[in-house]
């Protein structure tokens, strides 16, 4: 096999190993940034997450956007199903990876997941700021030509299938996020045109919806989109699921009625028929 087929190819990260150890690094660049010499004196984490994604240094509007958008989605609250998926693996006392991996799971999917995120990016890359266009595709959504790993959309992506009226912490990201980005773009165009595309998809638009805008609006394409997606809730479902394991199930309203410990006769006898 020949060295080039050895080696890792990576455009994001290259290394410089120390002196006298090949296997610790003496030197480290994102994107052609001294991490440990530049970035970690002068970068936030939202700065740094752009570059690593995006290739590039953000603007400041796009940092502090992006900074908006993770606080808004860093907690999406125990009615949402990917916490409530932590919560149960924190009662039953799985391990912490056991814990996130269950908010990933549950967080992954069409209903408020982050597959509905990469979606509505695939109608951003085609709509645009069209309106007609936004309104052929709410009502009559293009179908896959294939059969997936992913079942079909049961509502027009980015909107709430048991919404009556817009949430006000929708309105609330949406307006201070448009109140961030420039004109012409895709935040902007959705807080003018939210009523709108409401009225075409018979649906109040969700946080999934804004999440979408602003990450189409930042330059992200729909399978970075789905990916920052999905690690900026985790924190959420991270602390829901360390409280409840804290709780226990006793103080957990969903299993404990349906659950009998036996006492230590129930118990003893119990071994005794199986043990005889």
């Amino acid at each position: 096999m020949s060295d080039e087929l050895e080696k890792i190819h990576t455009r994001i990260w290259e290394e410089e190993a120390e002196p006298d150890n090949p296997f610790a690094a003496a030197a480290v660049f994102c994107h052609g940034y001294d991490v440990y010499g530049e970035v970690l004196a002068k970068a936030s984490w939202t700065e740094f997450l752009y570059l690593l994604f995006r290739g590039e240094r953000p603007e400041p509007w796009q940092a502090q956007l992006l900074e908006r958008l993770a606080i808004a989605l860093a907690n999406p609250g125990p009615r949402d199903h990917s916490v409530r998926a932590a919560m149960n693996a924190g009662v039953g006392r799985s391990t912490s990876a056991s814990t996130l991996m269950a908010a990933l799971a549950v967080g992954a999917g069409n209903l408020g997941g982050a597959r509905e995120v990469y979606v509505a990016l695939t109608y951003w890359e085609v709509c645009g700021l069209d309106i007609d266009q936004w309104s052929e595709y709410l009502q009559d959504p293009p179908q896959e030509e294939r059969a997936d790993i992913w079942t079909p959309m049961e509502h027009p992506p980015g909107f709430d299938p048991h919404g009556v009226s817009c949430a006000t912490p929708v309105r609330a990201v949406l307006s201070a996020l448009a109140g961030l980005a420039p004109e012409g773009g895709a935040l902007r165009w959705l807080d003018n045109n939210r009523e709108r595309l409401e009225s075409s998809a018979k649906l109040p638009l969700a946080m999934s919806g804004v999440a979408a805008a602003a990450l189409a609006q930042l330059g992200f394409n729909a399978d970075q989109a789905e990916m920052l997606y999905l690690i900026l809730r985790l924190p959420g479902a991270a602390v829901h699921g360390l409280e409840q394991r804290e709780y226990g199930w006793r103080r957990y309203p969903f299993f404990h009625n349906g659950l009998v410990v036996p006492g230590p006769e129930e118990s003893s006898r119990e071994r005794t028929v199986h043990g005889s």
